[in-house]
């Protein structure tokens, strides 16, 4: 965590700094850290349109120039101060050493944070279910379950024998109905979920659960459309999804063809749950049965980012995190350190009765407000205005591909290494011209 007497000095700067001097302008340049682990494609992407940007933006009388850097795991002196003014994560679930950093750079040094360290680590999907519930939101009916073993320690045996109770899992299946999903509480890239389509498999797994607390969730089946919708901070991008295609193919190419009043729920229902949880990157899974959307996966506050799964929908991702990671470290953009649900609450008191969309549209109003989405957009309309032709440029360049490549190699064996390497590469090009080409036409 290079925050001391190790920091890299760029010899431009000093030039830059004179002029400044002389102009009575102060030259400051905001750092970004990269927090990562396994990540190789989306944060070469991000570096070098950064560096390719050359950002140098007038703000609040200040001259702003931006330096990324990707953040080390060393020992460091809780008040040793940080380099960093925002620092995006992608590893807070995994490195306590790292986790553990940002929490002292939020509260010591005033370090924005993409995301929220304390909801990631505390607010699991049992209480994402409660909160959204209390909000209204149509989440499909779960229990939740005993596990089914427990870690021996000196107070088990006369906890149970005091207070647990036996029950009929057959009897908590009949009350859910089936079909159903048994999946941990803590979710976690879909491990431990099954499907139970009886009250024999549901017996099955239960006994395959082991120690895991898990929860019964009603499924939704037949559905008519599953979406799954990516945010970074008030951006949004909603997407077809398919959880039973290969990894590379779940998210769809497809464009995803919603009405009007079906967007606005989605992008509404997405923007309250990252506001109300702290997170800047979130991806929320709705699935359409009966004209109702009900959210059933939206804990996803570490979601996919790499081009081996997002493919064509990758290169929106790379200019989302940042275009709102410069917006946050030009405008020092203030970590919220209590998430303050009680405004959520008051809209759920006073909208309680009204219908779904209705009351969405008041929670997302305050989300937005949260997340400055007209400022954020301000920001962008002023000095990311070359940022898409620069993306252009970049996205059919021999370092894109190559990114890819890296990508690419570290999860596919050798003998499928170009095959899917292309496909990525191609499916980035749709983007280019069905996507970006026509927002390059109109100008934006």
């Amino acid at each position: 965590m290079p925050d001391g007497s190790g920091a890299r000095v760029d010899p431009s700067r000093g030039a830059l700094a004179l002029l400044s001097r002389i102009a009575h302008v102060p030259a400051i340049t905001r750092r970004i850290g990269l927090s990562l682990g396994a990540d190789l494609c989306w944060p070469m992407c991000y570096e070098k349109l950064l560096a390719d940007l050359d950002l140098s933006i007038e703000l609040g009388g200040d001259s702003l120039r931006f330096e990324c850097e990707r953040v080390t795991i060393e020992p460091y002196d809780l008040q040793q101060p940080t380099r960093y003014d925002v620092v995006l994560d992608r590893v807070t679930h995994w490195y306590a050493t790292s986790r553990e950093w940002i929490k002292k750079a939020i509260l010591l040094d005033g370090t924005y944070v993409l995301n929220n360290p304390w909801a990631i680590q505390s607010m699991e999907k049992q209480t994402t279910y409660c909160a959204m519930m209390r909000l209204g939101l149509p989440v499909p009916a779960t229990w939740m379950v005993p596990p089914k073993e427990y870690a021996e320690s000196d107070d088990l045996q006369p906890t149970l024998r005091r207070y647990a109770r036996f029950f009929d899992l057959g009897k908590v299946g009949e009350k859910l109905g089936y079909p159903m999903f048994m999946k941990p509480y803590d979710g976690g890239a879909w491990k431990g979920v099954s499907r139970i389509d009886d009250e024999a498999s549901l017996r099955a797994a239960y006994e395959q659960s082991g120690r895991s607390l898990m929860h019964l969730q009603k499924a939704v089946d037949p559905f008519e459309a599953f979406i799954r919708c990516i945010g970074v901070g008030p951006q949004l991008r909603p997407v077809l999804y398919d959880p039973s295609a290969p990894l590379h193919d779940r998210y769809q190419t497809t464009p995803a063809e919603l009405s009007d009043d079906s967007r606005a729920l989605i992008e509404n229902m997405t923007l309250t749950i990252n506001a109300f949880f702290g997170w800047d990157f979130n991806s929320c899974e709705a699935l359409l049965k009966d004209d109702v959307w009900q959210p059933i996966d939206f804990a996803n506050a570490c979601p996919d980012s790499q081009v081996t799964s997002l493919h064509q929908h990758f290169p929106w991702l790379v200019l989302a995190k940042l275009r709102w990671s410069l917006y946050c470290a030009a405008t020092k953009r203030t970590m919220r350190t209590s998430l303050d649900w009680d405004g959520f609450f008051k809209l759920a008191d006073e909208t309680e009765g009204a219908p779904l969309a209705e009351r969405m549209q008041a929670y997302g109003d305050l989300a937005r407000e949260r997340l400055a989405a007209a400022d954020f957009q301000s920001f962008c309309d002023t000095h990311l205005t070359g940022l898409n032709a620069l993306a252009d440029e970049y996205f059919q360049s021999p370092h894109a591909r190559d990114a890819i490549q890296q990508k690419v190699t570290a999860l596919f064996p050798e003998h499928e290494i170009e095959e899917f390497t292309e496909l990525f590469w191609q499916r980035i090009q749709n983007w280019r011209t069905q996507e970006l080409a026509p927002q390059l036409e109109a100008g934006a």
